[in-house]
């Protein structure tokens, strides 16, 4: 059995605005280690722990670079993706061997009412994203990633609202709600001695379960993405068969998640490259 773990920073819990990795970054850093550390110990201390060949952390907050190598020392079977920009970006090095994915410290998609710190990829950039007509958030286009490649997703952590726009679409996740919004950037984070029973009995109730569905698109895929303003929309239309639809509005369709995954990442960033 192959676990991947991917790590986001906006639903850990402690965590209620960008501000604080500027004014304490230490402290967010070990919350999010601690968070973390509590769900690999549930890992190595379930039933299912001599079935595990691998467990791979992909630190997928910013830059990569929010935990510390001294993590993975826990366990031999452990290893520690870190750094970026780089290809598959919150997914990096995922492939079909795995046998499931846990989400630790995702929050709600952009534009959610009560989502702490509420945005899809980029808060800068995406003013809404759609796959195939849906709405989506960070934790979707990821299970889809996992999806297309045949492996479902678990258990997620976040917030509270995060938890609420997956009920529909994913109602089999094994959750732990780590805190509510009180407003974008302000929170009601409950208790870590509320939150590591619940992460343990998640992880114990994921690594039990057997054929979880998969969260999957039919073909074809149509990715749409409205930017924040026309100057972004105008060179994400750099990319070849991008359909411009308004003017903050473009479209992108292919058969192949793979190519719509990356897409994303691609004209995001074409749309960085100006701040109008």
């Amino acid at each position: 059995m192959k676990i991947y773990i991917s790590i986001d920073m906006e639903g850990m819990p402690g965590t209620f605005n960008w501000d604080q990795e500027k004014t304490d970054r230490a402290a967010v850093r070990r919350n999010m280690q601690q968070h973390v550390c509590d769900a690999i110990e549930a890992i190595l201390n379930s039933p299912e722990n001599s079935q595990i060949d691998e467990i791979v952390i992909a630190d997928s907050h910013s830059g990569g670079d929010n935990l510390d190598y001294s993590i993975i020392a826990m366990d031999a079977r452990m290893s520690l993706i870190s750094g970026g920009p780089r290809p598959a970006y919150m997914m990096p090095g995922f492939d079909s061997s795995y046998s499931m994915v846990f989400f630790l410290g995702y929050h709600a998609g952009t534009g959610t009412l009560k989502g702490n710190m509420d945005h899809t990829y980029s808060n800068s950039r995406i003013q809404k994203i759609w796959i195939n007509g849906i709405r989506m958030n960070e934790a979707l286009i990821n299970a889809a990633f996992a999806g297309y490649h045949g492996v479902p997703v678990a258990l997620i952590s976040g917030d509270k609202a995060l938890q609420q726009e997956m009920q529909e679409p994913m109602p089999w996740l094994e959750y732990v709600c780590t805190k509510e919004a009180v407003a974008k950037f302000a929170a009601k984070n409950y208790s870590s001695a509320a939150v590591k029973p619940l992460v343990e009995k998640a992880v114990q109730n994921s690594l039990a379960k057997q054929n979880i569905p998969l969260y999957t698109f039919n073909k074809p895929i149509t990715l749409k993405i409205e930017f924040h303003s026309t100057a972004m929309a105008d060179v994400a239309c750099l990319m070849p068969y991008t359909k411009r639809l308004d003017g903050r509005t473009v479209e992108y369709t292919d058969d192949d998640y793979g190519i719509i995954f990356e897409a994303i990442m691609a004209l995001v960033t074409l749309a960085s490259t100006t701040s109008i």
